[in-house]
C-alpha cells in the first residue's frame, strides 16, 4: 500500500505563505462585498415593491447565482475528494480558495452591479 506524505497545516514555504494569505485577503472581500450586496439588495427591497418585474427579475437571478455558486463550490470539494482518494493530495489553502472563488466571484460582481 502506498503512503502518502503528510502535508503541513502550516505554510512552510514563501510561495505556499503567499497562497494562504491570498486565502485570507479573498474570504475578507468576501466577507465585505457580500455584505455591500445584502446592503444594496435590501435598499431594493425597500425601495421597490416586490411584484415589479424588475424585482422579480433580481430576485430570480439571485437565486440562481448562489445555486450556481454553491453546485460549483461542491464540484471542487468533490474533485479534491476524489483526487485525495486517487492519492494526490493537495494543502487547505489550495483547496479552500478554489472552493471561495464562485462565491467571491459572484459576490463581487452583484455588489458592481447593485452599486451602480
Amino acid at each position: 500500500m502506498k503512503h502518502a506524505t503528510p502535508t503541513a497545516l502550516i505554510p512552510m514555504s514563501p510561495f505556499a505563505m503567499m497562497d494562504a494569505w491570498k486565502v485570507g485577503m479573498m474570504a475578507l472581500e468576501l466577507w465585505t462585498s457580500s455584505l455591500s450586496t445584502i446592503n444594496h439588495r435590501n435598499q431594493l427591497w425597500q425601495t421597490q415593491p416586490f411584484f415589479s418585474p424588475k424585482m422579480m427579475k433580481e430576485n430570480q437571478r439571485m437565486v440562481t447565482e448562489k445555486l450556481e455558486a454553491s453546485m460549483e463550490a461542491g464540484f471542487a470539494m468533490q474533485k479534491t475528494l476524489l483526487n485525495m482518494l486517487s492519492g494526490q493530495h493537495a494543502p487547505w489553502w489550495v483547496t479552500s480558495r478554489q472552493a471561495m472563488q464562485p462565491y467571491h466571484q459572484r459576490s463581487s460582481a452583484n455588489s458592481r452591479r447593485l452599486s451602480r
